[in-house]
């Protein structure tokens, strides 16, 4: 499954993505870290938990995606390799909802990549696989990331006191949703009324 808009691309995360997208992460390691999952320290007794490598990763999101809980991909802009986008945490049953966690390249940030990636992954989750509500959970402090979500018109729905493990210690994070009715002609759309300077195809 590959979703585009224009240069912006999302497709399935693979296994021979590896050196381009450690060559990205190393340039925009510094960039990053400030917003980057980290693992807690164990507890009494507990053995160290190693991050995994990048096969481990790639296995691992192709398991949760074939269970159903996870969409991974990569966002390639142009034709390059620029990010990484999950939609995680999907829930069925009375609830069909999930939540979305993304970065991009430092080098293409400011050019519309991110909401259009995120405005892909939200209509296919809506019009697609059937999902109701979409979170995104931001730290406070990461002003870029909420003006993604606040142009494509997410509410703020409040804050999760020491909600995730980020850069070494429990951070706060605010809520951002949306929900299936409130975008009807679809998210890509909405985006593409109020971005600046395009014209719509």
């Amino acid at each position: 499954m590959e979703l585009a808009d224009g240069d912006v691309v999302l497709r399935p995360i693979r296994l021979r993505d590896q050196r381009a997208w450690r060559e990205v992460n190393r340039r925009n390691r510094e960039w990053l870290r400030p917003w980057e999952a980290t693992l807690p320290p164990p507890g009494p007794g507990g053995a160290p938990v190693r991050r995994p490598t990048y096969r481990q990763m790639v296995r691992h999101l192709r398991s949760e995606a074939h269970a159903g809980r996870m969409l991974p991909f990569v966002v390639e802009y142009r034709g390059q390799l620029a990010g990484q986008l999950t939609v995680a945490g999907i829930t069925w049953g009375s609830m069909c909802s999930g939540h979305i966690g993304y970065w991009v390249d430092r080098a293409v940030a400011g050019r519309g990549v991110t909401p259009t990636a995120v405005a892909l992954a939200v209509d296919h989750c809506f019009r697609r696989v059937g999902l109701h509500r979409i979170e995104v959970c931001i730290r406070p402090e990461n002003g870029p990331s909420r003006r993604v979500v606040e142009k494509l018109g997410f509410r703020e729905e409040g804050l999760r006191p020491s909600y995730l493990h980020i850069d070494g210690a429990w951070r706060d994070h605010l809520v951002y949703a949306l929900t299936a009715e409130e975008v009807p002609s679809g998210l890509l759309a909405r985006w593409h009324r109020v971005r600046p300077g395009t014209a719509h195809k």
